[in-house]
């Protein structure tokens, strides 16, 4: 049985505010603004503008993935644990209406942060595969943040700022009503526990994240390599967590695979959109022409606390 991904439908505000002006605005050190700006490679961060809802980007992203089909389970990635729509119980039932049925689950997924999202690829796999399975059965997978709420979504200090951004895809069985762009090879997660405290981490525990961090993601990658009955030699490309390229650098040398093929395009204008970074990137390799049939992708994130989650993807024949 092969599992497969639709395109990624990417919905990214127009709106770009300056990283040194957020950081400014917050009152964060001169030293800090430099160092995100000349060394971690961030220049601006997109931005809901007044009247622009992520809610409706949400929807809108997931209308397109679907094209007109409804899914059999939907399932959202997120970071933030509140939302602006989420006071309320609009988010489900609009869902239901736009996306799904009215009987259809729809769960969150979160506590995990930025992991969220590659995490519920993995769930909706397990999904697909489970006994009893229709052979038509769609998971609809929703990612999505809004960091411009205030400075605890925005700023994660020494270490990223968080832009808004939402993406949709549909996975399925290969064949039937289901067209795939990309085949789901194998995902995997990797979490190290001495980092628990989050955004509470002491002084020497921020100092160790760092170093974590690299041998996190290069853990994580390579246990879903594993799983996919692959090794480093066969990516051609990896679809970063776009925090910074300092760390993927790093990522780069501890696998030995070059640094052209971590694809950071987006890094400068787009920088971090919490969980949908690697769908971004994918994205934009499909849509500047980069992927070919059978092309290998290896899609990373990593969420504070410290958890890391990667799949394996490769491009298929299908042409939406």
């Amino acid at each position: 049985m092969t599992i497969t991904l639709s395109r990624v439908v990417a919905r990214v505000p127009d709106q770009r505010d300056s990283v040194d002006e957020i950081l400014a605005r917050y009152d964060r050190p001169r030293a800090e603004r430099r160092l995100f700006t000349r060394i971690f490679g961030l220049r601006t961060s997109p931005s809901l503008a007044e009247g622009e809802s992520l809610l409706e980007a949400l929807l809108d992203a997931g209308r397109e993935a679907l094209a007109g089909r409804r899914a059999d389970l939907v399932l959202y990635g997120h970071t933030l644990l509140v939302q602006p729509f989420g006071h309320h119980d609009e988010f489900v039932s609009l869902v239901r209406d736009r996306l799904a049925r009215p009987a259809t689950p729809v769960y969150g997924i979160s506590r995990i942060n930025c992991a969220s999202v590659l995490r519920a690829a993995d769930l909706a796999d397990r999904f697909l595969r489970r006994p009893g399975a229709g052979a038509d059965d769609t998971v609809l997978v929703l990612g999505g943040d809004q960091g411009s709420m205030g400075d605890m979504s925005r700023i994660i200090p020494g270490f990223v700022v968080c832009g808004d951004a939402a993406a949709a895809f549909v996975m399925g069985r290969e064949g039937g009503r289901h067209r795939g762009r990309y085949r789901y090879l194998g995902g995997a997660a990797v979490r190290d526990a001495r980092f628990h405290r989050n955004l509470r981490m002491s002084t020497e525990e921020s100092r160790e994240f760092g170093t974590a961090c690299v041998e996190g993601m290069a853990r994580v990658i390579d246990e879903a390599l594993r799983r996919a009955g692959l090794g480093r030699d066969d990516v051609d490309w990896i679809m970063p967590h776009m925090s910074n390229a300092f760390v993927w650098r790093a990522v780069s040398g501890a696998l030995g695979i070059p640094m052209d093929r971590v694809h950071l395009d987006l890094l400068p204008e787009q920088g971090h959109t919490f969980g949908v970074d690697a769908l971004m990137a994918l994205d934009h390799a499909d849509r500047t022409g980069r992927l070919a049939p059978g092309t290998r992708c290896v899609l990373a994130a990593q969420g504070m606390g410290a958890y890391f989650q990667a799949a394996v993807v490769e491009v298929t024949e299908e042409a939406e």
